[in-house]
């Protein structure tokens, strides 16, 4: 969450960031709690300071005639304290819930714009494949090769799930390692995460685990939901931790499984496995010192290696530059990996496949995570950082569709040919 002086010393600024957002905050509300906050706070303190002191009174009373007006002062006093609390505690609720959906605020390069056809395009890597066959899109070429089984999934978990088979597990497996493997030459320590989380390690990293438009599968009867990305429990993996400001940027990369309702998501372009209900993912999250200088260095890093991930498998791709509608709470400057998918649309279309943000020191306030800095007071809170280095469902859609060929077969990427066992499919 943003800094609540912060937000009331720049009322008008952080307005105009939620518009160009698409976030409906009343900011001005936010300020006139802030305000009555402060009255109630003084109010109480009033009261509480003439309790002690009727209470002194009280004791020090010679007689019952002197003692019965303090004793009737001091009931009035601590029912006037008790409603003093009360309304304490609901301006302090009202309070925190909207400063907790006020969104970062954005990167002054990063476009403005309502919904992802607003990103714009920074470059284009790699040939986009010319067929002199008619391609299929992965779905086809899953049913041909018995790669994914829907139906077997429908049966088992409903609709968005699915079974992968044969060689599309040992290529679930190969994109794992490979895109591990490269994390741990980065120096990024690797883990394997839990795949629950308790709902203030969710809310702490800006994910809504309760509501209708949570995207979370909670767990009934309890604070733990399903997560999303490994994001959540590597951003928790700190929380109300002090760290040294030597040890920074401590720098993590993750396997999960990740769950997502994905309530809404219908059409051809989300046919398939593009947009599940599970699938893996090695993310890369980093914790970085509290400046944009150290946070900035760390998101190119991110973005230099998933690309070189991509560059490796050798799908061709575009690197898009977020726009504000899209960045998504928490990220102050997102960067998005799309790589060309040829079964997508009517003619081959670029699909999304990682992302890369710049979260500052949103998740990092929520989460209490932490640092000292030399020669000023107190703490600061770190910044954090997340990326996709790899998600497999999508990764499975680039490499499918890229690598048919007129015979029917599949071309497995040389660099993961080690751990398939094989060049290709058919």
């Amino acid at each position: 969450m943003l800094d609540l002086q912060f937000i009331c010393e720049n009322a008008e600024l952080v307005s105009e960031n939620n518009r160009n957002r698409g976030v409906d905050v009343d900011v001005a509300r936010v300020v006139e709690l802030r305000g009555q906050r402060g009255e109630l706070q003084q109010h109480g303190d009033a009261l509480r300071g003439e309790q002690k002191t009727v209470s002194k009174q009280t004791g020090q009373a010679k007689s019952q005639a002197e003692r019965e007006p303090l004793i009737a002062r001091g009931k009035e006093l601590r029912e006037l304290v008790a409603t003093a609390e009360e309304q304490l505690a609901a301006v302090q609720c009202e309070l925190d819930d909207l400063v907790s959906q006020i969104p970062n605020m954005s990167h002054p390069d990063a476009p403005v714009g309502k919904i992802d056809k607003e990103n714009i395009e920074v470059r284009r890597v790699g040939e986009i494949p010319v067929f002199n066959f008619k391609p299929l899109d992965h779905v086809e070429l899953a049913e041909k090769h018995d790669l994914i089984d829907f139906e077997g999934g429908a049966r088992v978990a409903g609709s968005g799930f699915y079974f992968l088979k044969n060689e599309a597990v040992f290529l679930e497996m190969a994109l794992i390692q490979f895109a591990m493997n490269k994390l741990r030459g980065e120096g990024f320590t690797i883990m394997s995460t839990p795949d629950l989380a308790r709902q203030d390690v969710l809310h702490g990293t800006g994910y809504n685990p309760r509501g209708e438009e949570t995207q979370i599968y909670s767990i009934a009867g309890t604070d733990l939901s399903l997560i999303a990305t490994a994001e959540i429990p590597l951003g928790g993996l700190l929380k109300d931790q002090i760290v040294e400001l030597e040890k920074l940027p401590l720098k993590y990369a993750g396997v999960s499984h990740c769950f997502r309702t994905e309530a809404g998501a219908a059409g051809k372009a989300s046919r398939g496995i593009y947009r599940v209900h599970q699938f893996s993912k090695v993310e890369i999250f980093g914790f970085t010192a509290p400046n944009l200088e150290a946070s900035n260095a760390f998101h190119a890093e991110i973005v230099r290696i998933e690309e070189e991930i991509f560059q490796a498998l050798r799908i061709p791709y575009r690197v898009v530059d977020t726009c504000t509608g899209d960045l998504g709470g928490p990220a102050y400057r997102k960067y998005d990996l799309e790589a060309w998918m040829p079964g997508r649309g009517d003619a081959g279309e670029f699909g999304e496949v990682t992302s890369a943000s710049n979260c500052t020191d949103y998740q990092a306030r929520r989460l209490g995570v932490r640092t000292r800095i030399p020669d000023k007071k107190g703490t600061q809170f770190v910044h954090t950082l997340n990326g996709t280095a790899v998600a497999i469902s999508r990764a499975l859609v680039a490499i499918f569709e890229n690598y048919q060929r007129a015979d029917g077969t599949i071309g497995i990427p040389e660099v993961l040919q080690k751990w398939v066992g094989a060049e290709q499919i058919g």
